[in-house]
């Protein structure tokens, strides 16, 4: 018997993305991010609107979609809570993000050149995808502004051991076992492997107050407000 309820954040999960763009300085910026999407040769991603990636990608047009395998969990969790912009907004302060400017080095991950665009790839991850926006669309009527990247893959770059078929031009899936996360947690396949340091702020931290009453509506104004810059 199904119940319904009111979820604080629908976060079902999908494999796990360390996205790298290039700041202004021309330092590399990464982000994981869970809500990606792919469909033939585009890829759709989800963001908030106050993030430092959204900043550089409305800027650049450009990035890396570094897919992390199951492994590579503790790498990731390193800097899970962390933002790449110095003045921290609100509801992350709420979360525990800090500001960290190398995230490379926070993660203890290493970087390698692109071909065809300028942010680099992470070499620890098995699957490495170069990307330009397509198109850039607001997403959502919350009170902190989100957007959905459209993404064109330029350029996919995928470790041997993961290939399969006559010309190896196949990614086997009995090899490859994407890092994923469900719900503030991280699994691969069907097991849960890992906590995470995003599981520490409460649940209910993510739920948006009703507009339908008058406090929410009052919240909801407030945030608008605060968060008016990060808008299309």
């Amino acid at each position: 018997m199904h119940k319904t309820i009111d979820l604080p954040i629908l976060y079902f999960g999908t494999p796990v993305v360390l996205i790298s763009t290039l700041n202004e300085d021309g330092s590399t910026n990464i982000a994981p991010s869970s809500s990606i999407w792919w469909l033939g040769k585009s890829c759709m991603i989800g963001l908030d609107g106050s993030s430092k990636t959204t900043a550089n990608l409305k800027r650049t047009h450009e990035c890396v979609l570094n897919l992390a395998s199951a492994n590579m969990v503790e790498f990731v969790d390193r800097i899970a809570n962390t933002t790449g912009s110095k003045t921290i907004p609100l509801h992350k302060r709420t979360l525990g993000y800090r500001y960290v400017h190398n995230k490379a080095k926070e993660a203890q991950l290493t970087t390698q050149p692109a071909i065809k665009v300028n942010p680099p790839r992470i070499t620890e991850c098995q699957i490495q995808l170069e990307a330009t926006v397509d198109k850039i669309h607001a997403f959502s009527d919350a009170p902190i502004p989100m957007f959905a990247f459209e993404l064109k893959i330029q350029n996919s770059h995928i470790e041997e051991c993961l290939l399969t078929g006559d010309k190896k031009q196949y990614v086997d899936p009995d090899k490859w076992h994407p890092l994923i996360m469900s719900f503030r947690k991280f699994y691969t396949t069907n097991d849960y492997i890992h906590s995470s340091r995003l599981e520490k702020a409460p649940v209910e931290t993510y739920r948006i107050k009703n507009s339908n009453s008058i406090t929410g509506k009052i919240f909801n104004k407030i945030i608008r407000r605060l968060y008016k810059k990060y808008s299309l």
